[in-house]
């Protein structure tokens, strides 16, 4: 895979807060621009690398040259917090109100609250975490601001503080991952229905012993599947709106079927419980099948949006 260049960090860099249809120009011209004068310093006997970084670091900080590029103001705290703002808010966004809804909806349902009312609990949870999020990360930042502190990054920008630009396809290593995990789980289940976990009960498996082997075989046929999915995508070298519609079908075969039974008594062994903690079976029970419940489906929900992403960023 071929190393990217420092102007090709600071181009992708600039160019991911470009609106799509201006950015196939403006990365042209900034390219085109901080080419000429790259030669510009060689011709006048530097060292290619050193004007190179000279080069970028006289531009500065790639998001505020963007934002040059496309008249846009950075202000609502001050010019000089607004990138710092920005970014902390969209981290905190993107991970904040998902573990508050996971939270809340797996307390709701280990409470026997219906579908219904943990809809209702969350929309309001949520509108209230984003509220909060918003109102106290900019009250900070407004504070730090009239204060007069140094910015977050000590007010100097680096060249070092480029990113890599996102990879639009999938690289060996995320396909060899792809695969290991997947061995991994096939290990893990045979081991667990014919083996077990449990080091004082040898041969009692926390999976249903009636799933083998018509159940077992049919998810390691889907598990097959997700191998040759991962395959194909390392070979295609991207993803596709395609692939990415056949890995949430291959999501949804397994966990549906897999919720299914959860909920029908069928997946997790009736005597796994009722053998390790023969006291607290009634109650434990419950708990870590919503548990797993949840862990189907959220890991299913993910995957699914991943590859989306990854498909609608290749496209772009």
């Amino acid at each position: 895979m071929t190393t990217a260049t420092l102007t090709d960090r600071y181009v992708a860099a600039a160019m991911r807060t470009v609106p799509e249809n201006q950015r196939g120009d403006l990365a042209a011209e900034l390219r085109g621009s901080i080419d000429d004068q790259v030669e510009a310093r060689i011709g006048e006997g530097e060292d290619r690398a050193l004007a190179e970084r000279a080069v970028l670091t006289e531009l500065g900080d790639p998001d505020k040259l963007a934002a040059q590029y496309t008249d846009r103001p950075l202000w609502l705290v001050g010019p000089r917090y607004f990138l710092d703002w920005w970014r902390l808010l969209k981290l905190l966004l993107w991970i904040v109100p998902v573990c508050a809804a996971f939270g809340v909806s797996l307390a709701m349902v280990l409470d026997g609250a219906s579908f219904g009312q943990i809809i209702g609990a969350l929309v309001p949870i949520l509108l209230s975490v984003v509220v909060h999020l918003a109102f106290w990360t900019t009250l900070v930042f407004v504070v730090l601001e009239r204060t007069g502190h140094q910015p977050l990054d000590g007010g100097a920008w680096s060249l070092d503080s480029l990113p890599q630009p996102r990879q639009k396809g999938v690289g060996l290593g995320d396909m060899v991952s792809s695969l290991v995990f997947l061995a991994i789980m096939v290990g893990v289940v045979l081991w667990d229905l014919f083996v077990g976990f449990v080091p004082t009960e040898p041969g009692l498996s926390f999976l249903d012993p009636g799933l083998w082997p018509w159940w077992i075989l049919g998810l390691f046929l889907v598990m097959a599947l997700e191998a040759v999915l991962a395959i194909v995508v390392y070979a295609l070298g991207r993803w596709t709106a395609g692939l990415a519609v056949a890995n949430g079908i291959l999501n949804l075969v397994i966990a549906v079927p897999a919720l299914w039974l959860l909920f029908e008594g069928r997946l997790i062994n009736p005597e796994y419980f009722s053998t390790i903690v023969p006291d607290d079976a009634a109650a434990v029970e419950p708990i870590v099948a919503t548990v797993v419940g949840f862990v189907i489906a959220g890991v299913a929900i993910w995957d699914t949006i991943d590859a989306s992403l990854k498909a609608v960023r290749a496209r772009r």
